[in-house]
């Protein structure tokens, strides 16, 4: 990781070596929790697919730079000529900040052979994030350079993990990695704050059996609970349109929000993120 200088924010690389288990959601809905409560929150879009800009209503300016630019510049603190305004109401909108993506920047995977690539995208926010309190940073599903490179710029990793085989293997191949790989990613000091379960659907055997036994005798002390159910309205809120917060939403909206927010409270605790008042 880059030196943090005098930033007051903790980034956080949420990531998973597998597709499906819904970090965007979990990315975006801890930023909304985290805004709820009166903490300036930037996302950082590392996926080419886009949907945490799309799902926080932001509107791309293809005349502007986005997260790819700015990795490519590899610049101390150019990240900050990229960050871009989200469509969602206040309070969220004067509290969380995009750093957006496009697919092109799947083209920083064709310089990952170069010296000190995995460290351009921590130089790019070195300087730029001083003044946000939290650095949520989507990453795609997998291990890749662009992985790489958020693992590089962070200070802990959450994995985000179904409650199925392949997602609980996934979280468990991000684990290993952060604790192996580390320090050729320059970054001793990275440490995995937990894990959390989304999409949990008791109804599903399989997810009732990993939720009661399997998942806790595997991770442990290392959950981030409570557990996220599968619930329609996180889908609802994110195919809006334009997308809204969670807590916006009717039925139960404001009970998966306080799901998002306990969450976000028990990573807090875990990287030592002081919770000011909540707003409003």
């Amino acid at each position: 990781m880059s030196t943090p200088g005098h930033r007051r924010s903790k980034r956080i690389a949420i990531a998973n070596n597998k597709g499906g288990s819904g970090k965007t959601a979990i990315t975006v809905n801890l930023a909304a929790a985290y805004a709820e409560q009166g903490l300036d929150v930037l996302v950082a879009e590392m996926d080419p697919q886009t949907n945490a800009g799309r799902r926080l209503a932001h509107q791309p300016d293809p005349a502007r730079p986005t997260i790819s630019e700015a990795i490519k510049a590899d610049q101390q603190g150019c990240a900050g000529d990229a960050f871009a305004d989200i469509g969602w109401p206040e309070p969220y909108s004067d509290r969380i900040t995009l750093l957006p993506s496009r697919d092109d920047v799947e083209n920083r995977v064709l310089e990952a052979a170069e010296l000190g690539s995995v460290l351009r995208l921590g130089n790019a926010l070195d300087g730029a994030d001083d003044d946000f309190d939290l650095v949520l940073i989507d990453c795609p599903p997998n291990l890749g350079h662009l992985t790489q490179m958020a693992l590089s710029a962070a200070d802990y990793a959450v994995a985000v993990m179904d409650p199925e085989l392949d997602g609980i293997s996934g979280a468990l191949k991000l684990g290993g990695f952060v604790t192996e790989k580390r320090r050729l990613l320059h970054n001793p000091n990275l440490a995995v704050a937990g894990y959390i379960v989304n999409r949990l659907d008791m109804r599903v055997g399989a997810h009732s059996f990993q939720a009661e036994e399997g998942i806790p005798d595997e991770f442990g002390d290392a959950l981030i609970l409570p557990y996220i159910n599968e619930r329609a309205v996180i889908k609802d809120a994110a195919d809006n349109a334009p997308p809204v917060p969670v807590r916006l939403m009717g039925g139960r909206g404001p009970e998966v929000a306080d799901a998002f927010k306990a969450v976000s409270k028990e990573l807090a605790k875990r990287i030592g993120l002081k919770l000011p008042a909540e707003v409003g």
